[in-house]
């Protein structure tokens, strides 16, 4: 069955950098579109960014573009998302998903961004 684990979340200061990884089994990685969606407390899920089956497109919510960027290595089968300049309001359980809306997702990686 799908398996999506995320890692690399914790507690960083405004203005630090984190890179999530994801990695995944159970279908074939390569063969889809994968993104990260969130979820901040108390709202419902975001999209956050997307990258296509071979890495030659990606998008992003207007929010985190020209700080965060999105990529994978499918001989890996893993997903990654670099933060870079994270605001308070990045704060969030960023999820590794296999559909835009995150129906199917991983359990989720905790990001806190505090002073």
């Amino acid at each position: 069955q799908v398996q999506l684990v995320e890692s690399g979340g914790g507690l960083v200061q405004p203005g630090g950098s984190l890179r999530l990884s994801c990695a995944a089994s159970g279908f074939i990685f390569g063969a889809y579109w994968m993104y990260w969606v969130r979820q901040a407390p108390g709202k419902g899920l975001e999209w956050v960014s997307g990258i296509s089956r071979s890495a030659n497109a990606t998008d992003y919510l207007d929010s985190v573009k020209g700080r965060f960027t999105i990529s994978r290595d499918n001989a890996k089968n893993t997903l990654y998302l670099e933060m870079n300049s994270l605001k308070s309001e990045d704060t969030a359980v960023y999820y590794c998903a296999k559909d835009k809306a995150g129906a199917v997702r991983g359990k989720g990686t905790l990001v806190t961004i505090s002073s």
